[in-house]
């Protein structure tokens, strides 16, 4: 058994192809996120990666967009979001595959790593 703290990862990122990481894996990567209230995350995009984010608790806007608590909201390579923290939040998102240098801030095309 192999016990770690979800503080003691980048951002909460612990499952995909970076360090700290309790599975190096280049097929996806995990993260369990927690926001207070008005947390905010530019827009950005990745070109190659597909992103599922659940609020395990809480709600948030995305572009504008409400979700809550149970919501599961799909992110396509090259379709921009930012998101939120209308109260505090939780999330679990999974993107795959893990690429590094896959996120940039802005809208598609601005090429301007994050």
């Amino acid at each position: 058994m192999n016990i770690s703290r979800l503080e003691s990862m980048m951002k909460g990122w612990f499952i995909g192809d970076f360090e700290p990481s309790l599975k190096n894996t280049k097929e996806f990567e995990v993260a369990v996120k927690k926001y207070a209230a008005g947390d905010y995350e530019s827009e950005h995009y990745h070109a190659v990666a597909s992103e599922y984010t659940v609020i395990v608790e809480g709600e948030a806007e995305m572009l504008g967009k409400r979700v809550r608590t149970g919501d599961i909201i799909l992110i396509e390579p090259h379709e921009s979001t930012d998101f939120r923290a209308v109260v505090d939040t939780i999330t679990v998102v999974v993107k795959t595959p893990s690429v590094k240098n896959d996120k940039f801030l802005g809208k598609p095309g601005d090429k301007q790593h994050a």
